[in-house]
């Protein structure tokens, strides 16, 4: 059995794998995602398989206070980069986002900030547009895609609502109005 205290680090730690290291591609912006990834070359008959691997992430979420946990193991992936952060960390963010639903977990602002490769998207703040012209609410939500409906000059509702971070390239839905 392990204390209070070296199971909070150990939570804390494999939360930075997530956010900061291997484990990118299973982050999940407003939760807190602890994980690690695995990568382990298979063996026949005694000698290492050439190009021949299973992949893996554990992971659970939130991560100070768990409420699910899960394993997605990859026996030889083909056609990709065989490394358990490129193969099995997206399959398990996927089915960590249907049990944040699922279990009706609460967003966080307290979680670590992901660590970006240059390839990465991004997610933003949404700013609020309401009451804006078309054109500055354009400017506004220049690393989103915009979708108009409505006529008028101004912004009168927006969708996501200020304040909500989304994927940058993500729709931000726009009603026009008087």
């Amino acid at each position: 059995m392990i204390s209070e205290e070296t199971s909070k680090e150990v939570r804390e730690a494999l939360e930075n794998v997530v956010s900061l290291g291997t484990g990118r591609n299973a982050y999940i912006d407003g939760y807190r995602v602890g994980g690690k990834t695995g990568t382990a070359q298979k063996v026949e008959n005694g000698r290492y398989m050439v190009g021949n691997y299973i992949v893996s992430f554990i992971g659970f979420l939130p991560a100070d206070d768990p409420e699910i946990v899960l394993y997605v193991a990859v026996d030889n992936p083909r056609g990709v980069t065989q490394f358990g952060g490129t193969v099995a960390a997206p399959l398990a963010r996927s089915i960590l986002v249907d049990a944040i639903d699922a279990l009706g977990i609460e967003k966080r602002n307290t979680q670590t900030e992901k660590n970006y490769n240059w390839n990465d998207k991004k997610y933003y703040e949404i700013p609020d547009v309401i009451g804006m012209s078309v054109k500055e609410a354009n400017e506004a939500l220049e690393k989103f895609e915009i979708e108009y409906s409505g006529t008028g000059e101004k912004v009168v509702e927006q969708s996501p609502e200020a304040g909500e971070r989304i994927l940058e390239g993500g729709k931000v839905r726009i009603l026009l109005g008087e």
